[in-house]
């Protein structure tokens, strides 16, 4: 096992009994193909394991927490935690996308920030620490690391609706994005979006697509306004 993986065990706060577990986890098929391992030695299977855990793990936690939400409230929360743009967020901040065995091709093009890519090995994590460690230690690595600050992840899935009503019901001005770059080939673009209100820049975002540059500008344009609200309500008082 490399010293990055064991980095990577402190920084989860979990040890792994069966260390090739682990590092089959943080194997990317682009390496076990250029390196001709057998197709179950990359991460797919324990991805596929992992998102039925955190869905699990989700489903159980809104249920219990949030008595007052219907089902299809209870289903859309679901879906703000365990998109691709939150996990990838969980993920970066793990700085799990350093740790990954990917193929040349992959690492050329930037596979260690895309978000489908550390989404995914997120999920193949969560996997891992099922089978290595049972349930219990699953549960508390999805509470520890993806259901922590849940409102806040709440907020980056709905920000771009949640802006728009703020906007509306604050100061009934128009909300509007500008793309001022788009970059790259078409396998691995980045997109530089504002969101503006009226003529004035609320927030900016970078994203592999589009409407993910749109959300993140949303996003930081909310916890600015936001935090507006905060100081004068101090200054007030």
């Amino acid at each position: 096992m490399n010293r990055d993986l064991k980095a990577l065990e402190l920084g989860i706060g979990y040890e792994f009994k069966d260390k090739s577990l682990f590092r089959r986890a943080m194997t990317h098929s682009s390496y076990a193909n250029e390196h001709r391992l057998p197709k179950p030695e990359c991460n797919e299977r324990l991805e596929f394991l992992g998102d039925a855990v955190l869905e699990l793990v989700c489903s159980d936690f809104i249920f219990e927490r949030y008595e007052d939400k219907q089902e299809g409230e209870m289903t859309k929360l679901r879906a703000s935690i365990v998109c691709e743009p939150t996990l990838a967020l969980c993920a970066e901040e793990l700085r799990l996308g350093e740790y990954l065995l990917l193929g040349r091709g992959e690492e050329s093009t930037g596979g260690r920030m895309r978000p489908s890519i550390v989404s995914d090995a997120m999920e193949a994590l969560i996997g891992a620490v099922y089978l290595d460690g049972g349930f219990a230690n699953a549960k508390e690595f999805v509470h520890r690391f993806i259901l922590n600050d849940i409102e806040h992840k709440q907020l980056f899935y709905d920000s771009k609706t949640i802006l728009q009503e703020m906007v509306q019901s604050e100061d009934g001005g128009t909300l509007s994005y500008e793309l001022l770059r788009e970059e790259g080939p078409d396998h691995n673009k980045v997109f530089e979006v504002r969101a503006l209100i009226g003529d004035e820049e609320a927030g900016r975002g970078v994203g592999r697509t589009k409407k993910a540059a749109e959300a993140l500008a949303a996003y930081r344009a909310i916890l600015k306004r936001k935090n507006t609200q905060v100081s004068h309500v101090s200054e007030e008082h």
